[in-house]
């Protein structure tokens, strides 16, 4: 459990198991002494009672009082810092103790309390690499202290011990850890699902309803400028706008329509000369150069090619988008030994930074100022749904490359 954090479901929890914490910490603590310096001197027929020269009455009076102080941070909302004081106010107790009653005589040292092994064994508990690193390296140096300043062998005993369970503790630990990963894993794609399906409702509502004018403006648009060519220049820009617009709607459909692929064999090669025929003339006016690259003959693949085209229409667009004075794309086509096909998409533009590189693919986020956060969305999922992989590296300043990784056959 992340300390600081004020999420009210952390400090809900955080007191959860400060309040189990404050019960068993007295019942062992209070329980194991008093069995131990008064019921079980009794069954060896010694003399009952504390040993003389510690703290005495004192030292239990100090602990106990540790759990109002305790119930007072609780009810005042911090209930982060108590487990370390609990442990640190004992720690320094029990060795300043130990010391009044072993130092400078020749008693055996038989000293400890289960309470000991209850620190170790429930800091796991609090999820807190911080507290148990504390407690298990705290408990073990409070040994070695004794064990040097009352020269006695005898603690290294409990050195061992506390060695073995903070092992124990540790494994514990870790597994909490990867449980709650695997249960915030599981969450998040819970989220991004309920994500895709508001857009995927979304989509279905108003898809249709703006494809339909957007045909019409667009046919309108291209009819005024067959009938008057040289008169104005903003029916291109008119008609390429539309064109974005329609891209757009064709992403939330994709999104918000049941995926139906057809998977057919298709040649590679014909899917990327499709893409740059429609790429080409963007490339052109931004004086980006296109070189494509294929390693030895490829084979055929069994793949959506409609789905495919439109997945690297979308990256050699982005490409192209991020160098605006020009530069090169780079497509690297080949075969790999565990019979998968390596498509990369390589420019020589800004670059993305490593912590937006994390979120691209979740729905409308972008790095671009006019981006609308789907078109990698739409393309992660088709490469999914295909079952490949997509991975991005990007360099700030140097390029960003794209990596699609398809398998040759989808039924092997």
């Amino acid at each position: 459990m992340k300390e600081g954090i004020n999420n009210p479901k952390l400090v809900l929890e955080e007191k959860k198991a400060i309040k189990l914490f404050f019960w068993l910490f007295n019942l062992i603590f209070l329980t194991y002494d008093f069995f131990y310096y008064y019921v079980y001197p009794h069954s060896i027929h010694q003399k009952p009672g504390l040993p003389e020269g510690g703290l005495g009455y004192w030292y239990y009076v100090l602990i106990v009082l540790l759990t109002p102080i305790g119930i007072y941070l609780l009810k005042r909302g911090n209930p982060y810092q108590i487990k370390y004081i609990f442990f640190v106010v004992y720690t320094v107790l029990d060795l300043v103790n130990n010391i009044l009653i072993y130092w400078g005589t020749n008693k055996p040292f038989a000293s400890g309390n289960l309470v000991e092994v209850f620190f170790v064994l429930f800091s796991p508990l609090f999820i807190n690499r911080t507290y148990f690193f504390l407690v298990s390296i705290g408990m073990i140096v409070k040994y070695g202290l004794l064990g040097i300043i009352l020269m006695d062998s005898r603690a290294a005993v409990a050195v061992w011990m506390l060695i073995l369970m903070a092992v124990i503790a540790f494994v514990l630990l870790i597994r909490f850890i990867s449980y709650l990963k695997a249960i915030n894993s599981i969450n998040e794609e819970l989220r991004q699902k309920e994500k895709l399906v508001v857009i995927g409702q979304m989509a279905a509502a108003i898809g249709h309803e703006i494809r339909n004018p957007l045909a019409s403006l667009k046919g309108f648009t291209q009819l005024q400028q067959e009938r008057s060519p040289n008169s104005n220049n903003f029916y291109p820009i008119m008609i390429q706008e539309i064109d974005r617009i329609n891209s757009i709607v064709n992403d939330l459909m994709y999104l918000g329509k049941p995926k139906s692929l057809q998977f057919e064999k298709a040649n590679i090669e014909e899917i990327i000369a499709y893409t740059l025929s429609i790429t080409q003339q963007q490339a052109g006016r931004q004086k980006v150069n296109i070189e494509t690259v294929m390693e030895g003959p490829l084979p055929p693949i069994e793949c959506d090619d409609k789905q495919l085209k439109q997945v690297f229409i979308n990256l050699i667009k982005n490409a192209t988008e991020a160098m605006p004075d020009g530069g090169k794309i780079r497509i690297h086509i080949k075969v790999l030994k565990d019979k998968r096909m390596l498509i990369s998409v390589e420019d020589e533009g800004c670059g993305i930074e490593d912590k937006n590189i994390l979120n691209i693919g979740e729905p409308f986020y972008t790095t671009k100022k006019d981006g609308t956060g789907l078109g990698l969305m739409v393309t992660n999922q088709i490469i999914t749904d295909h079952k490949g992989q997509f991975k991005i590296e990007s360099h700030i300043g140097i390029g960003t490359k794209v990596t699609v990784l398809l398998p040759i056959n989808q039924h092997e």
